[in-house]
């Protein structure tokens, strides 16, 4: 088998990992000799074992001589766990390939350094892009200083959320809601306006076949205070933290309503001002990697206009709303059909995907 076959099969084990790890990354290893697996492994959970040390764990002292293959730069530093780079050299390894390079400042090309020092030869780049892809979010937070940020909204074929403001409307079958839900295991937050919590009163939690073992952090986007203090949001915190993004001003204003949130269990950001870039480099602090915005139209709006969005996820569905329904993104129709979309079939619905390429 080629090297590119093994890092395959590498990252397939680290995807298993996927909604567990962050605010680490997802890795997966393999430990091969003459097209044999002598051992393999992948981070499950933080603050567990990494990738590697599974792998060699599970080798043993067959590791001496052995290639070992890994999606992430192995680490160089002490962190919950030792150094991965000095236990490769520890037992032997002979050479490592190596998909992507680790931006965290504390690794950063030190980990292959170390290996490099010790005589071992390192090959990097093999499947680059894929590997990276499935830590985005971890790489966002550590190139870029804030989460990946995903926009989801369910819209009818007409582009509408809604068949009237304030009005809540189910537009999606049940292939797309439990799609949707799926995604939910496998985020860090999700964030909605308070226009959405005044209209639905979600909880904003993932259900399906699909266990989260992390709590879901959830977001409100609320510059003028107006989440009840009686939302379920705030009665379901078993589910997961709530953090309410608001602005100094607002708490200056109307002291009552901030202190009310605080009583009921909300963790208030205060912001400079109504930023949503400032607010979603907030949630790094938070432990967030990854958020999915799921309403309304005017947080769509003004996280596109700050250039915080990175994937566009639209469920299409069948339904015309019409003119007197509530359009999801009413001025950027022709910026949005430049955009390659990735189309897939649910039940009578589809979902539409496109990355989107910007200056941050």
């Amino acid at each position: 088998m080629t090297d590119e076959q093994w890092m395959a099969h590498a990252l397939e084990l680290a995807a298993r990992g996927r909604g567990a790890t962050s605010p680490n990354p997802m890795v997966g290893a393999v430990v091969v000799r003459n097209d044999v697996i002598l051992g393999e492994g992948y981070h499950a959970r933080a603050g567990e074992r990494h990738a590697e040390v599974v792998a060699l764990d599970a080798a043993g002292g067959a590791a001496r001589g052995a290639t070992l293959y890994c999606t992430l730069e192995p680490c160089s530093h002490t962190g919950r766990t030792p150094p991965c780079a000095r236990r490769i050299v520890a037992e032997g390894v002979a050479r490592v390939v190596v998909a992507s390079e680790d931006p965290d400042p504390r690794v950063d090309g030190a980990g292959c350094e170390i290996l490099r020092m010790s005589g071992i030869p390192v090959v990097t780049g093999v499947l680059r892009e894929p590997a990276r892809r499935l830590n985005e979010g971890f790489l966002s937070v550590k190139e870029r200083g804030r989460p990946f940020v995903t926009l989801k909204a369910a819209v009818s074929r007409d582009g509408r959320i809604a068949s009237a403001p304030g009005t809540r409307t189910l537009l999606t079958g049940e292939a797309a809601q439990w799609h949707a839900h799926r995604v939910r295991t496998e985020i860090d937050a999700i964030a909605v306006g308070s226009e959405t919590v005044l209209v639905d009163d979600p909880v904003l939690t993932a259900r399906g076949d699909r266990e989260r073992r992390r709590p879901l952090v959830r977001v409100v986007f609320d510059t003028r205070l107006r989440t009840p203090p009686t939302a379920r949001l705030l009665r379901t915190l078993e589910e997961g933290p709530v953090v309410v993004m608001t602005t100094r001003s607002a708490c200056d204003q109307a002291p009552e309503r901030a202190s009310a949130l605080a009583r009921a269990g909300a963790m208030l950001e205060l912001l400079s001002e109504r930023d949503p870039r400032e607010a979603v480099h907030r949630l790094v602090d938070h432990d967030v990697c990854s958020v999915l915005l799921e309403g309304g139209a005017l947080m769509y709006r003004a996280c596109w206009t700050a250039g915080v969005v990175d994937r566009l996820r639209l469920y299409v569905a069948p339904t015309v709303l019409g003119g007197a329904g509530v359009g999801w993104w009413p001025d950027h129709w022709e910026t949005l059909s430049s955009l390659e979309w990735r189309g897939t079939g649910l039940g009578t619905d589809v979902l539409m995907e496109s990355d989107v390429q910007r200056v941050d």
